[in-house]
C-alpha cells in the first residue's frame, strides 16, 4: 500500500503568497547588496519548530523545484521536510554536494562550508547557498568585514561555530567559486556572499 502524506495539520506558508514572497525576496536581495546589513524577512510567515520566521521566508521565496535542499538533523528530525516539499515543491536531499540550498537550523552542528557545492570555474553561480540559523546577529564575537556592497569596514557580531571564520577564508580564497551564506536569527537575516572579505 502507498503511503501518503499526511498535509492536513501542516503550518502554512505566506498569508498572501505572492505580495509576501515578493517583499520578501526584495529584501534577500537587498540584503546580498548590502552584506552586514541587518534585514527583517519574517513577515507572515510562520513554518514548523525549529524553522525560525526568516529561514521560513528564506525557503518559501527562493526553493522551488528546481532547487534541491539539505537539511541537517534538527530539520529534517522535524515536519519540515513535508512542509518544504509541499510548499515549495523542492526536493530534499541526503547528499550535501549535491544541494543548491543548505537549510541549517542547529548551527552548534553545522557541517563544515567544503562539504557543499562550491560550483564550477566555467558556473561559479551554480554554487550552494547556505541559510544558516544562528542564535543571536549581534552577540558574538566582533568581524571585520569589507568588500563590495560595504562603502566602509562594518564590525558585524554573528554568533557562529568556532570554525566557521577559518572555513570562510579558504572559501573566499576560491572565489568566483564558493558558497554564499545567510545567517538568520528570529525573523532577522544578514547576508554573507562569497565576494566579503572577513577579518576574525
Amino acid at each position: 500500500m502507498i503511503s501518503v502524506p499526511d498535509y492536513a495539520h501542516l503550518k502554512p506558508g505566506f498569508a498572501d503568497p505572492v505580495l509576501d514572497s515578493q517583499s520578501a525576496f526584495r529584501t534577500i536581495m537587498s540584503a546580498i547588496a548590502y552584506p552586514g546589513r541587518i534585514v527583517t524577512i519574517g513577515g507572515s510567515a510562520c513554518g514548523p519548530s525549529p524553522l525560525s520566521p526568516a529561514t521560513t521566508a528564506f525557503c518559501l521565496t527562493l526553493a522551488d523545484g528546481q532547487t534541491p535542499i539539505w537539511l541537517d538533523v534538527s530539520a529534517r528530525s522535524a515536519e519540515i521536510p513535508t512542509y518544504l516539499r509541499f510548499h515549495c515543491g523542492a526536493p530534499i536531499v541526503d547528499d550535501p554536494g549535491a544541494a543548491q540550498f543548505a537549510i541549517i537550523v542547529d548551527a552548534a552542528a553545522a557541517p563544515r562550508l567544503h562539504l557543499f557545492d562550491a560550483g564550477e570555474d566555467e558556473y561559479p553561480d551554480r554554487s550552494a547557498t547556505m541559510c544558516l540559523q544562528v542564535a543571536s546577529l549581534t552577540d558574538g564575537a566582533e568581524t571585520r568585514w569589507s568588500g563590495p556592497g560595504i562603502e566602509h569596514a562594518i564590525f558585524p557580531r554573528v554568533t557562529v561555530p568556532d570554525w566557521f571564520w577559518s572555513d570562510w577564508l579558504a572559501n573566499a580564497a576560491a572565489y568566483p567559486k564558493g558558497i554564499d551564506v545567510v545567517f538568520t536569527c528570529g525573523d532577522a537575516a544578514i547576508a554573507l556572499p562569497r565576494t566579503v572579505k572577513v577579518e576574525a
